[in-house]
């Protein structure tokens, strides 16, 4: 199999590292937010019913590991098209840095939850799943963003542009496939019992 797009698309990413960070260092500003408003009622009700759907729909789930990778990877999926077409236009732009603000701020919320709430259970969570799943498919949003943020100056609505941008989605889908594939193996692995693999 030829993965020479995806060695191309991450060779563009990586000559846009000042953009990479720049757009990590708004994540962590806004999960720093997520951390220090937790507290108000309101958004201490939205964030425990995000962990409490995380926890029932994913972790201790009845439902196959299978159907799990695949919504999954296609909420993923979503988010990468967003990220990738906003960067057919400058006015567009205003979009990736807010899906990645609210991620960042809901991601910093919810470890207090989990740790608060959930207890040892919710560390375990965190440690072994939520967090390097969150952080990994993040990675790979801020690479979806920078690559829109370099495609925005230039583009053009022309043939090779758009294949471009449909090369870039793929390479990226493959790394957020790998990234649900790796969920999938911990959830097999640690949280449910093999009889819902399939």
């Amino acid at each position: 199999m030829d993965l020479s797009f995806l060695r191309e698309c991450l060779a563009r990413i990586l000559e846009r590292k000042r953009t990479f960070i720049l757009l990590a260092a708004l994540c962590l500003v806004g999960a720093i937010l997520g951390l220090c408003f937790i507290r108000t009622p309101a958004v201490y009700d939205y964030h425990l019913g995000l962990c409490e759907r995380y926890v029932v729909r994913v972790c201790f789930s009845d439902r196959s590991v299978f159907v799990i990778f695949w919504e999954r990877l296609a909420g993923a999926a979503l988010l990468i098209a967003l990220m990738l077409l906003s960067g057919v236009h400058f006015a567009a732009l205003i979009v990736p840095p807010a899906i990645l603000l609210y991620r960042a701020y809901t991601f910093g919320g919810s470890l207090v939850i989990f740790f608060s709430v959930y207890r040892v259970t919710g560390v375990l969570i965190v440690f072994v799943l939520y967090l390097p799943v969150h952080l990994l498919l993040d990675a790979v949003l801020l690479a979806a963003t920078t690559l829109s943020c370099a495609r925005a100056p230039h583009f053009c609505f022309c043939r090779h542009d758009f294949c471009e941008l449909g090369m870039d989605f793929c390479a990226l889908l493959l790394l957020a496939a790998a990234v649900c594939l790796f969920e999938s193996v911990l959830l097999l692995a640690i949280f449910h019992p093999i009889g819902t693999v399939l």
